[in-house]
């Protein structure tokens, strides 16, 4: 009876000094990370966006974390091409990318072969989210939503649309118009927002569907039509959202940042706290609402849950797209 209490006794010391051996262990890897360079990769046009957060929290980036922050480039395939590379990368917590909800979603659901799955990028936060906004050129005779869907019935397959990227929160929102508008456009995808606006203001397109931010930055040269917020927007107070117009549809695109799955729980906890006091700094909120985003503060468990439910609810609508 005393050898088996004994024993007992022994195998649960045991444990507790592995537990806190576990621990110490823990917390020393997520005390001395990070040691070195960080590359903070977006998979989009330099101008667009997502550059523009990170350029943002550059500064703030490089002072919480002690460690220079280097910001690159790789676009293509609506994030895919920047997404496959940050999949490939070492899981360790230096090499981290932008990533956007529903793109990073919508690729691997489209296209099989697009180099990586959902599921191999661990997010750490989501801190922005951009209404996506449909317009015409300030000059156009078409002055609201009715008047373009009216325009797009007697002229079937005529009207061009330009958004940023295939299988996006662009290309979605175009083929959630078409759906609930009973009409028929030509989508024009372009490899990021800046070229996107470039050209439709060049006159290369008639629409565009367009983030908010750019609505606030040409909002003299434009007439919007609709706004894929909840709610009207204080920027543009007399723009009616695509609820209000009829269609039940709230397109928005969500920003945030990510690492390769299997980066260490302690590493992810530590780049999670740093982003979420930057999204929380008041100034950058102002910024960011100024500029026409809305400011979130979603940390990692909950982008995750987050994720697999667009997952469960974009996958019918891949399939109607494909």
């Amino acid at each position: 009876m005393k050898r088996s209490f004994w024993k007992r006794m022994a195998l649960l010391l045991t444990g507790a000094l592995l537990l806190t051996a576990c621990e110490a262990s823990l917390s020393a890897d997520r005390a001395d990370f990070p040691e070195r360079q960080i590359t903070y990769m977006i998979p989009f046009e330099a101008g667009g966006q997502s550059d523009v957060e990170a350029r943002r929290q550059h500064p703030l980036l490089e002072k919480e974390l002690g460690q220079p922050v280097v910001i690159t480039y790789k676009p293509g395939g609506g994030g895919s091409v920047g997404w496959t590379e940050l999949v490939r990368q070492q899981a360790d917590g230096y090499y981290l990318a932008g990533i956007n909800v529903p793109h990073i979603i919508l690729q691997p659901l489209a296209n099989p072969d697009t180099g990586y799955q959902t599921e191999q990028i661990q997010p750490v936060v989501l801190f922005q989210r951009t209404p996506i906004g449909l317009a015409v050129p300030k000059e156009s005779k078409i002055r609201s939503i009715e008047d373009l869907v009216q325009k797009a019935k007697k002229n079937p397959g005529k009207l061009t649309v330009a958004g940023s990227g295939t299988y996006s929160g662009h290309h979605l929102a175009f083929r959630q118009l078409e759906k609930f508008a009973g009409i028929r456009m030509k989508y024009v995808p372009f490899t990021g927002a800046t070229t996107q606006v470039q050209a439709f203001l060049g006159g290369n397109t008639d629409v565009i569907l367009a983030n908010s931010s750019d609505l606030v930055k040409y909002k003299e040269q434009l007439q919007i039509l609709a706004i894929g917020s909840d709610q009207r927007t204080e920027l543009f107070p007399d723009v009616p959202t695509f609820k209000e117009a009829g269609y039940e549809m709230s397109p928005v695109i969500d920003r945030g940042v990510g690492v390769p799955a299997g980066t260490p729980a302690p590493v992810v906890q530590r780049l999670e706290e740093v982003f979420l006091r930057i999204a929380r700094n008041d100034k950058i909120k102002e910024q960011m609402i100024k500029d026409g985003f809305e400011p979130l503060e979603m940390g990692a468990a909950e982008t995750e849950k987050y994720i697999q439910r667009k997952t469960v609810e974009l996958t019918p609508v891949i399939e109607e797209m494909k």
